[in-house]
């Protein structure tokens, strides 16, 4: 009986897999998509009560009017692509690593640390861009799915909506750690550095500021490890493809900047 129970499981499980790996990003790559926008956010929302609730935030109001400025225009771009938010919620937490982060549902964070190293308000955008890319690409639907899928999804999903109130909080606990608290592999960085691009320089950001930032990174980062043996792809090669893209991305920001985009943020002292 129970074999047999395994067995549908796994056989409705691998249908739905099947079903939505029609998905596509938007760079044209086929995606395992088995969780709907609505519950992603509903994730987006929990993980970042659950950053607010345990990292210190922020109050400086320089330091905070400072990252909306950056984040205002981008979050506009991206404004009715999918798994963007109309509105965005962003926090600044009083954390040193060099770290930002966005979420379905419409959540931006960012670490007081990443203005050491992204220290103009182009770097800023490029960082805040990418994150805001990983959100429409649904990258962390895209994990979450593969998570699913690994465990029989069909049974862990009904789980996480309507199980038992302890259960369903585990569950619902392991899909944020998997969606958005682990590091994202290194196809879906390199999707998301794309995507950045294209918004910063949309919003009005000079996209060459992209680089600029790698460069800090790489010089900050001292001792990373080599790429093989990270889930993020190494400086060099996030420079070599942000240098493939940058000729159509100088022409956004320069039809931009003819269409008055032209952010001016005060870099706080």
């Amino acid at each position: 009986m129970k074999t047999m129970r395994a067995a549908r499981t796994t056989l409705l499980s691998a249908i739905i897999a099947s079903l939505a790996a029609c998905a596509t990003s938007p760079l044209g790559r086929k995606q395992l998509i088995m969780v709907p926008d609505a519950q992603m956010s509903a994730l987006g929302e929990q993980a970042f009560t659950q950053m607010k609730s345990e990292t210190p935030i922020e109050r400086d109001p320089v330091m905070n009017a400072y990252v909306q400025c950056v984040a205002g225009p981008l979050a506009e771009t991206a404004k009715g692509r999918p798994g963007a938010a109309d509105r965005w919620e962003v926090v600044v937490f009083r954390d040193e690593s060099a770290n930002a982060f966005a979420l379905p549902g419409g959540k931006i964070g960012v670490h007081t640390g990443l203005l050491k190293v992204a220290k103009t308000p182009d770097q800023l955008a490029a960082v805040i861009g990418h994150e805001i890319g990983h959100v429409i690409a649904k990258h962390g639907a895209e994990r979450v799915s593969q998570s699913l899928a690994a465990q029989g999804g069909v049974a862990v999903l009904n789980e996480a909506l309507g199980g038992k109130s302890a259960n369903r909080q585990q569950v619902l606990g392991a899909l944020v750690t998997v969606g958005f608290l682990l590091p994202f592999s290194r196809t879906q960085e390199s999707e998301s550095d794309v995507i950045g691009l294209e918004l910063m320089a949309k919003a009005g950001f000079d996209p060459r500021a992209s680089v600029e930032l790698w460069q800090n990174m790489k010089a900050a980062s001292g001792g990373a490890p080599p790429e093989f043996l990270s889930t993020h792809p190494a400086s060099d090669t996030r420079i070599s493809r942000l240098q493939e893209n940058m000729a159509p991305a100088q022409q956004e920001f320069a039809k931009a900047r003819a269409d008055g985009k032209n952010p001016r943020c005060a870099v706080p002292r």
